[in-house]
């Protein structure tokens, strides 16, 4: 499945990440929307979900990220929506 999130805040160290296959998080905005899809091993035996997919998140919850391979790359989005079936585009996409 995925979720649509929009990016409420995120560390300036998000825009300085230069090796190549972190540049992505160059490309992150505050007021933008990202789809981020829960595929294995992220995926929980036990329950099925994606620790940190917002499942439980209600109304205007502000939720915490931390960008995987930058510990400095954080920040903060709002859950708008799951989709069970995955629909992300190429642009904004991103993987538990």
């Amino acid at each position: 499945y995925c979720v649509e999130f929009r990016t409420e805040s995120l560390s300036p160290q998000c825009a300085l990440e230069t090796r190549p296959y972190a540049r992505w998080m160059q490309y992150l905005r505050e007021g933008h929307t990202v789809c981020v899809a829960c595929q294995p091993p992220a995926v929980s035996t036990a329950t099925l979900r994606c620790s940190g997919d917002g499942h439980d998140a209600h109304g205007d919850q502000i939720l915490h990220w931390e960008a995987i391979g930058n510990s400095q790359c954080q920040g903060t989005w709002k859950k708008i929506r799951q989709l069970e079936r995955c629909s992300c585009p190429l642009v904004h996409s991103f993987i538990f």
